[in-house]
């Protein structure tokens, strides 16, 4: 605690102390919640829309209010973060963190093993190319493929747009990890609590590390 080891039984300043695990921040302040949500197709990822569309934050408890770590498009569906933990939301969604992220993404098409290797390697988008990513053909039926993209980058519409660049655009997409928190049990349109340790493997898949 506040870069020394704690005795059991010290008592904690929520507002002043700085308490890790292993060099991993502890949220202790009061109030602070983290909800894991299945984003489903067509819902918007904001706290209030003006247009009426439904968004990420009418499907999760209204108090203590919350809004998302991050973005994911309307058509995008899967996993995301909303929490009232402003250092959290930092660490997930800034871009000097790299924050890593997996989607399952079916595609129009196969793609050929030049065209993964392209997503591997980064694809000319309009700001340069892509950083390095793992991609992996996981499924192909007729007429399409489904594919496993993991990045680390935060451009608009990345997967769409690197997808398309190789000539295989994007028929659904669905986010499956943020960092290592994962849930594959979880229905579209349902939430969850994020555990503690959940939460410590977010703030370290930040690049959060304690006081020295």
């Amino acid at each position: 605690m506040n870069g020394e080891i704690a005795a059991l039984g010290r008592r904690v300043d929520t507002e002043r102390d700085r308490v890790t695990l292993d060099g991993v921040p502890v949220p202790t302040r009061p109030g602070l919640v983290y909800y894991l949500l299945n984003k489903p197709r067509g819902v918007i990822t904001t706290a209030a829309d003006p247009q009426g569309r439904p968004t990420v934050v009418d499907l999760v408890p209204s108090e203590p209010r919350v809004v998302p770590a991050g973005r994911l498009d309307a058509d995008t569906e899967g996993l995301l973060v909303l929490t009232n933990d402003g250092d959290l939301i930092f660490a997930l969604t800034h871009p000097s963190r790299g924050v890593e992220k997996t989607y399952l993404v079916e595609v129009t098409g196969t793609p050929s093993r030049g065209a993964i290797r392209a997503l591997r390697e980064g694809v000319d988008l309009d700001a340069g190319l892509t950083a390095p990513a793992r991609a992996a053909l996981v499924q192909e039926g007729p007429g399409f493929a489904a594919l496993e993209i993991t990045i680390h980058e935060g451009r608009n519409h990345q997967v769409r747009r690197m997808c398309e660049a190789v000539g295989h655009p994007v028929r659904r997409l669905v986010r499956t990890r943020i960092g290592r928190l994962a849930d594959p049990s979880l229905k579209p349109g349902e939430w969850r609590i994020i555990s503690g340790p959940e939460v410590r493997s977010l703030y370290e898949a930040g690049g959060v590390e304690g006081a020295e």
